[in-house]
């Protein structure tokens, strides 16, 4: 009888360990599924997906993989853009407003704008593409147009006594060079590529809006609008909030009840914040001098 209860004992600590490590690898794994899968769930509910597009746009890949990842996501019933940016990149914009096209083209899902604070130029580009777009009544959007902004600091130079040596391959391969005056010719060249990008912006919004390239031009001197004008002027549908926007877009998608809603989990970058913050306090200081277009608010 002894023995016998001196084997019990272990026997029974041997079961509680290994319940103990069951139990924390079963609770590790379901952290890793979560870190790695975080929109991983077994509800099987329809659900709105919001992707955040804040700051000033300097690259458009981490946006395009949000979409491509809800678009493929067959629980996603539709997406809104949450918009809160003065702009940024050309092609970053450009290339954010394709993606969206195409979940809409590709997957048959809404995809909705939903304007923040400021969503102008670049962020009212990449809203254009969208099915529809939500203002706050105090939203800063429009800014539709390019900006390039370039430093001379050939009279400084001359002041401290530095000169600028420019080895080159063609006449205009320095345009844009901060240590001499452009001529008339270089700023005539510079204003037809601006022209060029900026009727660009015209036709994507004037594609979007389902409004004539006349209508368009008008509104596209640059000039900024609150969420109120711009729904007079057409280039919003409604005034309400990210609220707002996530029920239109449920209702849009055929959507019963109140909507399950999903956020792609973002990885902490100090590289990211920094990039951003500065660009946005300080978009006219950058290091490198060359060429730049942007479709960005200019203040």
């Amino acid at each position: 009888m002894g023995p016998q209860a001196d084997t019990a004992v272990p026997s029974k600590r041997s079961m509680l360990r290994r319940i103990f490590w069951a139990i924390i690898i079963g609770v590790g794994a379901l952290m890793l599924i979560n870190a790695l899968l975080p929109d991983l769930d077994f509800s099987g509910q329809d659900r709105v997906a919001i992707i955040r597009i804040e700051g000033v746009i300097l690259d458009a890949q981490s946006t395009i993989s949000e979409l491509k990842q809800y678009s493929e996501n067959p629980l996603v019933k539709a997406i809104v853009l949450r918009i809160d940016s003065p702009g940024g990149g050309v092609v970053p914009s450009q290339e954010i407003h394709d993606a969206v096209k195409r979940v809409k083209n590709k997957s048959n899902k809404a995809v909705i704008a939903s304007m923040g604070t400021v969503a102008a130029s670049g962020g009212y580009y990449i809203a254009a593409a969208t099915d529809r777009i939500i203002a706050n009544p105090g939203t800063l959007t429009g800014s539709i147009g390019v900006i390039m902004e370039m430093a001379n600091f050939e009279g400084l130079m001359k002041k401290v006594g530095v000169e600028g040596v420019v080895i080159k391959s063609g006449r205009f391969k320095d345009v844009g060079s901060p240590l001499r005056k452009m001529s008339d010719e270089e700023r005539k060249l510079l204003q037809s590529v601006m022209d060029d990008v900026h009727h660009q912006f015209i036709q994507a919004v004037a594609d979007g809006r389902a409004l004539e390239v006349s209508d368009v031009e008008p509104l596209a001197d640059g000039r900024i609008y609150t969420g109120r004008q711009a729904k007079e002027a057409r280039l919003v549908d409604e005034l309400g909030d990210l609220d707002d926007a996530i029920h239109i877009a449920a209702d849009i998608a055929g959507m019963e009840g109140e909507p399950k809603v999903v956020e792609p989990r973002k990885r902490f970058s100090f590289r990211d914040i920094i990039e951003s913050r500065w660009a946005s306090v300080f978009p006219k200081l950058e290091l490198d001098t060359g060429v730049k277009l942007k479709y960005l608010m200019a203040f």
